[in-house]
């Protein structure tokens, strides 16, 4: 998809939840193209050659303006339509740029609890979805074998949700950033190695006992959309 159809795509599906986009953008537009024309006409110069020079500073600082509450505003409306799905915080932890590496659903339940693995700066970050009550097990058993083939490197737990002691979903990628830097550049080759190894150990397809109500296959097909 080209960079113009994707913007595209992002407003038609940011306009669904945030019906007053459009406005934003153009109120975006006028303010900060207000401010440009200002800040160039303030400039020494006089004549015809002043006056391009401010509607050109105005259409470039307008359309810089107007990219930068698109974005945030997207941004929001991305999360508003995670929030409450299942793996919605599996598709959230995608938002992580360069530098770290996210392993969707490494470990879930019948009830479609499921815990995620970040691997970035702070080491390893454990990421669990669901009820926080059913969660302990299932992240506190993902956490031993972690330790067992990393203990040299820290391991961090994450829960999502508005609970106590929880993170929300809007602040999940932040949250996760803020977590420190542990793990130098040059140790990230040496601990993905080791949890490849760890996860050759697991079934292809690890299904709890008990009737499962979607596969690993169409949960991770769920959580990217398709």
């Amino acid at each position: 998809m080209s960079r113009r159809r994707q913007i595209i795509e992002t407003f038609k599906m940011s306009k669904q939840v945030d019906p007053a986009l459009g406005w934003w953008m153009l109120g975006a537009f006028v303010v900060f193209g207000a401010i440009g024309f200002g800040i160039f006409w303030l400039l020494p110069g006089s004549g015809v050659l002043k006056l391009i020079m401010s509607i050109i500073g105005a259409l470039l600082i307008g359309l810089l303006g107007t990219m930068i509450v698109f974005s945030r505003r997207a941004q929001k409306a991305a999360y508003a339509r995670l929030d409450g799905q299942v793996g919605g915080g599996a598709r959230a932890l995608t938002m992580l740029r360069r530098g770290w590496t996210v392993e969707e659903v490494i470990a879930f339940n019948k009830q479609q609890d499921m815990v995620h693995r970040v691997v970035g700066p702070p080491g390893i970050v454990l990421v669990g979805e669901g009820n926080a009550s059913r969660l302990k097990p299932l992240m506190a058993g993902e956490r031993k074998k972690h330790e067992r083939v990393a203990a040299d490197y820290p391991v961090h737990e994450v829960v999502v949700g508005d609970g106590e002691g929880q993170v929300p979903l809007p602040k999940l990628v932040r949250h996760v950033q803020k977590l420190g830097r542990q793990v130098k550049p040059a140790e990230m080759t040496e601990l993905l190695s080791r949890l490849r190894a760890l996860d050759a150990q697991r079934p292809k397809i690890p299904l709890p006992k008990g009737p499962v109500p979607t596969s690993m296959k169409g949960m991770r097909n769920n959580m990217r959309g398709r």
